[in-house]
Parts: structure tokens; C-alpha cells; sequence
């Protein structure tokens, strides 16, 4: 059975003053568990009022590799049309930065 490396990494960015979320949660966070040994996606979290949005914004990421793909950004733009669509994309560079120094720290 091959090893997987998985990591945890959250990020986090801020939503519009009106949003449900930022009225329960304060701050819009998207949690990653991740195989760093490949940089797949293997499932995602988030905070939500809907499950719906949960099930949708996992669809974007599930499977797809975290420093590879360039395509997750535009993807969201093009799909993803509730009021964090830009929590969403910040929450993500978010992970990705930390995702990074994550790899260089532990997993050269």
C-alpha cells in the first residue's frame, strides 16, 4: 500500500459585510486535505449556510492538484456566481501560499 502524505491547510479571506456567512462566522474559511506528495486535492470544507454551497465549491477543488492547476481560479469565476465567489478565490491563494511553504518546510 503506497504512503500518502496528507496535509491540512486552511485558508482564510473575509466576505461582504452583508453575507450570511461573515454575520455567523466573521471570516469565510475553506479547509484542504491534500496528498503532498502528489498535490492532489483529496477533499475540502468550508464554512457555509447552505450545504449546497459546501457540495458545489468541493466539485471545484476535489481531485484537482493544488500547484499545478491553473485552470481553479478561472473555474471559479466561470461557475461559481454566490456573493464570496472573490472569498472563495482569496481563500484558495490563501491555502496555496500556505500549502507551499507547507512543501518547502517539510516535503523536499
Amino acid at each position: 500500500m503506497e504512503k500518502v502524505n496528507k496535509v491540512y491547510i486552511v485558508g482564510e479571506s473575509r466576505t461582504n459585510m452583508d453575507n450570511a456567512i461573515t454575520k455567523i462566522y466573521n471570516s469565510f474559511y475553506m479547509a484542504f486535505e491534500i496528498d503532498a506528495s502528489t498535490d492532489k486535492i483529496l477533499d475540502l470544507g468550508c464554512t457555509h449556510t447552505l450545504d449546497i454551497t459546501e457540495r458545489f465549491i468541493r466539485e471545484l477543488f476535489v481531485g484537482k492538484y493544488m500547484r499545478q492547476d491553473n485552470t481553479i481560479e478561472e473555474e471559479i469565476k466561470k461557475r461559481y456566481h454566490g456573493t464570496s465567489q472573490k472569498a472563495v478565490i482569496v481563500s484558495y491563494k490563501d491555502a496555496l501560499k500556505k500549502y507551499i511553504a507547507v512543501k518547502e518546510k517539510y516535503f523536499k
